[in-house]
């Protein structure tokens, strides 16, 4: 007892002192080890070495590195003339334009905040010039934009998969009848809020010529999950294949990238990397002695006896989660608490598969949550807003999201009607 209080305010002290999450994790995982465990430090970086020894991890560098790419290049510019030339005719095209090819790149990034920042530049300006409230310019692509984190194929996915040992292929073609859901949802309510707007004509010569300049760009999603889906290649594969793929198509087909842009990029991609993977490393190390302490197991027979109900249980991990978006980024999130919600999830007889995509979704809304949500913190900088005007645009949004989310947490097949 004395020693869970201990954890506990040890915790509240790093928080309080604004310690960043890799020492958070590092401290509580060598007091779980010193004081629960065998009282070996060295067993943290065994443990740790058992768990990042997987090929699967590869994929989150290669898949960053391919989103990195396509965002410094021309894909985004010529996949948003791809769909402003569908979209024209339609009430609101504009507004259509801007969730469909934030939809589409998330698709091809698998990145909620490069899907904003290497979009929102270019379709902000235009729908204010064309006369679209800001407020609604700002909301449409602070939540579109947050179809990267669903759309396959996702960085946050893949650490779900593999913080769950869940497969990884399984949960990117799970997320693609949610992620249509949600375009879906943002089209309708962009079209019923904007209905007076008329924004060009149909013109199937742009359509073909723009379809003719993107379809190296549209590709990318194509290559992608239908190698992954037929069973050609693994998602460690698709996404070294992604890489390959945005290099030949910026550097030599559109020619619009150099070497020098693109050993910067690599660069870049490897700092970041730099501060992921030390916390991956401590999460996992962490799960490995949850799991040999039979946490999950004790967590199943605690909350198995309050809930006997899989609606009461959804609902409740439902609020926990959006609760939790709003004071923890997604990758934190699913390091901390996937491994130990997923085994509640399945001892209430939920689909190990559904309920990652049930975790994603949520956590996705806390991009558009305050205080912490990344996209609205992104968005101050790319619209040049201040954080409460940013917060107010996006709340309709959160609304059509959490819609969503209702229908995706109790419709199963939504997400599995492709895998069964």
């Amino acid at each position: 007892m004395l020693a869970g209080v201990g954890l506990f305010l040890l915790v509240m002290a790093l928080f309080v002192l604004r310690q960043n999450l890799l020492v958070v994790l590092g401290v509580v995982t060598a007091y779980a080890y010193l004081v629960f465990g065998d009282g070996v430090l060295t067993s943290i970086v065994l443990d740790a070495w058992d768990a990042l020894n997987k090929e699967i991890l590869l994929s989150i560098p290669l898949y960053i590195l391919a989103g990195n790419i396509m965002s410094r290049g021309v894909m985004a510019q010529r996949l948003m003339r791809m769909m402003r030339a569908i979209s024209a005719p339609i009430p609101a095209g504009l507004a259509i334009t801007t969730v469909l090819s934030c939809a589409l790149f998330a698709a091809v990034s698998g990145s909620g905040t490069v899907t904003l920042l290497a979009i929102g530049p270019v379709m902000y300006p235009a729908l204010v010039e064309a006369g679209y409230p800001k407020s609604f310019a700002i909301g449409a692509l602070c939540a579109a934009g947050t179809l990267g984190i669903i759309v396959p194929p996702s960085i946050p996915l893949i650490l779900y998969g593999v913080m769950t040992q869940t497969s990884i292929a399984d949960l990117f073609i799970a997320g693609i009848g949610p992620a249509l859901l949600l375009t879906a949802l943002m089209s309708v309510y962009a079209i019923l809020r904007n209905r007076n707007f008329r924004d060009g004509r149909w013109s199937f010569r742009e359509l073909i010529d723009s379809v003719r300049h993107g379809l190296w760009a549209l590709m990318m999603p194509v290559l992608i999950l239908g190698g992954i889906y037929s069973g050609y290649f693994t998602a460690t594969e698709s996404a070294a294949v992604a890489v390959v793929y945005a290099i030949l198509v910026e550097v030599f087909v559109y020619s619009e990238m150099g070497f020098r842009e693109l050993y910067d990029v690599i660069g870049q991609t490897t700092k970041l990397l730099g501060s992921l993977f030390p916390v991956l490393m401590m999460a996992l190390s962490l799960n490995i002695f949850l799991a040999y302490q039979q946490v999950p197991e004790m967590l199943i027979s605690s909350v198995s006896s309050q809930i006997d109900s899989p609606i009461g249980f959804m609902a409740g991990i439902n609020l926990f989660l959006l609760a939790i978006g709003c004071v923890m980024d997604i990758g934190s999130a699913i390091l901390i608490l996937a491994p130990m919600l997923q085994p509640l999830a399945e001892a209430q007889g939920i689909d190990a598969v559904h309920f990652g995509i049930i975790t994603v979704v949520n956590l996705e809304i806390g991009y558009l949550t305050p205080p912490l949500g990344l996209n609205l913190i992104v968005a101050m900088t790319a619209f040049r807003e201040d954080f409460w005007t940013i917060c107010r645009a996006v709340l309709p949004f959160m609304g059509v999201m959490l819609i969503g989310l209702v229908i995706v947490s109790f419709w199963p097949n939504l997400s599995l009607f492709l895998i069964r």
